[in-house]
């Protein structure tokens, strides 16, 4: 059985592959069940995040766990499960949940937990989980597919319908920005909801893409940098929603871009280079939208999500996948592009 590990952190040759038992019982030789309510995995595909790589760089703001296995995201069979499992049986679809132990409601701090960084993750051969740590995947999607649902698509799933007023309504305006893999997911979600989807993007490529995918409109921040008034113009007064990737590169123009009560999901509130957030007093006091922070979501989100796409038949968006042994390279390669989709990796057949 083979997992790999992150001993090194700064650089991806700190990232190892081992056979045998793994750290906290990853991997190893005819994996069993850690404890009555536990299952065993076995991992047929895993996603690479962004957040894999601030892990991988230390700039996570939670610490990982040194030889800690990678990866939030992954998706596969169960293979075994302990005596007192209720939730699933061997046989079951099933992915790996963000957060383990937010189930529903608000988070905690004690919560925080998280798989490739403070627990054991899914690249791997075999995961051990607690059975209150997985939700079974929609039948239509292949396990490539599967393995990316657990961080971008329920970030994208919240910002869209984790808000006290509840989703947007169908025939309101969404804003999404770039191409990122929260953005596209979002594109797709707001769609699925009857919204209409403006996108900004650098590139006429991913333009087309992106109205391909069902965006009304996509403005080109490079040709128009204010672009927060022409998305007022194209909406007819604002977007009624606007999911804020770009945080401190792109916050001003979201809240211009906004409508008069709108709502700013903010998920990204710093970069390398700009540690923070900063919004003008002239286009906030143009303004009474809201900013609402998010951060992933909850296994209860996550089982309503997976309703609505086996419901609709929505199929994520992947850029390539890669075998289980060029995972090094599947990182270099995340780092070093602009991948439109998800980059995976396929643990086995």
């Amino acid at each position: 059985m083979r997992a790999y590990h992150l001993e090194a952190f700064g650089t991806v040759e700190g990232i190892v592959l081992r056979h045998g038992h793994g750290h906290g019982g990853a991997g190893g030789p005819d994996p069993v069940p850690a404890g009555p309510t536990g299952i065993v995995v076995r991992v047929r595909a895993a996603s690479l995040n962004k957040r894999d790589l601030l892990i991988l760089h230390e700039r996570y703001p939670l610490a990982a766990v040194p030889g800690v296995v990678p990866l939030s995201d992954g998706a596969g069979e169960v293979v075994a499960v302990g005596e007192s499992v209720t939730r699933f049986a061997v046989g079951d679809r099933v992915c790996g949940t963000y957060f383990p132990r937010w189930r529903d409601g608000r988070i905690t701090p004690a919560m925080v937990d998280q798989p490739g960084c403070t627990l054991d993750g899914m690249l791997s051969e075999y995961a051990l989980l607690d059975e209150e740590w997985a939700v079974r995947v929609p039948d239509h999607l292949t396990w490539e597919e599967a393995a990316t649902l657990p961080c971008a698509a329920l970030t994208a799933w919240n910002a869209l319908t984790g808000g006290e007023g509840g989703a947007p309504l169908p025939g309101q305006s969404v804003l999404t920005l770039g191409t990122g893999p929260v953005a596209l997911f979002a594109v797709q979600f707001a769609k699925q909801l009857g919204c209409r989807v403006v996108s900004t993007t650098s590139s006429e490529e991913k333009a087309d893409r992106l109205k391909a995918m069902g965006a009304e409109s996509v403005v080109n921040r490079l040709r128009t940098p204010a672009w927060g008034a022409q998305v007022r113009e194209l909406t007819g007064g604002g977007a009624d929603l606007v999911v804020e990737t770009g945080g401190p590169d792109t916050i001003e123009q979201s809240v211009r871009a906004a409508a008069l009560y709108g709502q700013i999901v903010l998920l990204t509130t710093g970069t390398a280079t700009k540690p923070g957030i900063a919004i003008s007093h002239e286009a906030y006091a143009s303004s009474l939208a809201t900013v609402r922070r998010v951060f992933v979501g909850s296994r209860t989100q996550f089982e309503s999500m997976n309703g609505a796409i086996a419901a609709s038949g929505l199929r994520p968006v992947i850029d390539r996948v890669h075998p289980f042994e060029e995972a090094r390279e599947a990182y270099r390669g995340y780092a070093a592009d602009a991948p439109f989709g998800k980059v995976v990796i396929r643990t086995g057949p």
